[in-house]
């Protein structure tokens, strides 16, 4: 998803300099004009606006918080933006820990999958503070088409609960309705 993401922000005219951990994967984002860093501290240094979007909790928080980290290079007056799918919690600690840097911080979790990334129709439910999500706003638009701000640090992860809890919700209840129906047609 990142990538399609990024492919978005390069070709709407953002510069962007980024990092993988698996660098194979930043090939395309390469030869389409990113600039490589070896490490998010070096991605950080040399942007105002950080994303990140990674597979696990952990992952974001070595990648943000970590020995290499974003904190480790981020300036003071950035903002950065995870789009991971992680825990309230943990978005609440990215925040503290960005505050005392001066830095703003959003969780941003996403809905879409691959095709909305790819079709720029995801949807992105955004925590932290209102003066981080308007910054961030217009750039997030580039690659979503429904973008809301749901309140204070963490409240992105919440909303993003909620939606994978109706989504599971209507999957098992269609399951079972095609089973119910499947079971009446054998009597």
């Amino acid at each position: 998803m990142g990538a399609s993401m990024a492919m978005h922000l390069i070709r709407a005219g953002y510069k962007l300099f980024i990092f993988s951990r698996t660098r194979e994967k930043a090939r395309a984002l390469e030869a389409a004009g990113a600039v490589w860093k070896s490490s998010p501290a070096e991605v950080a240094m040399s942007s105002a606006v950080v994303f990140s979007i990674l597979g696990f909790p952990g992952d974001v928080e070595s990648v943000l918080l970590g020995r290499k980290g974003v904190i480790k290079g981020i300036r003071s007056g950035a903002t950065v933006v995870d789009m991971t799918t992680s825990s309230p919690a943990l978005a609440v600690r990215v925040e503290s820990s960005m505050k005392s840097k001066n830095v703003l911080s959003i969780d941003a979790p996403v809905s879409g999958g691959d095709i909305g990334a790819r079709t720029r129709t995801l949807a992105v439910m955004c925590g932290g503070t209102k003066e981080g999500y308007d910054q961030v706003f217009p750039i997030l638009r580039v690659f979503a088409s429904d973008v809301e701000w749901f309140g204070s640090a963490g409240a992105g992860q919440k909303t993003k609960i909620s939606n994978q809890i109706l989504i599971a919700s209507t999957m098992i209840g269609t399951v079972e309705s095609l089973l119910t129906r499947s079971v009446q047609a054998w009597i």
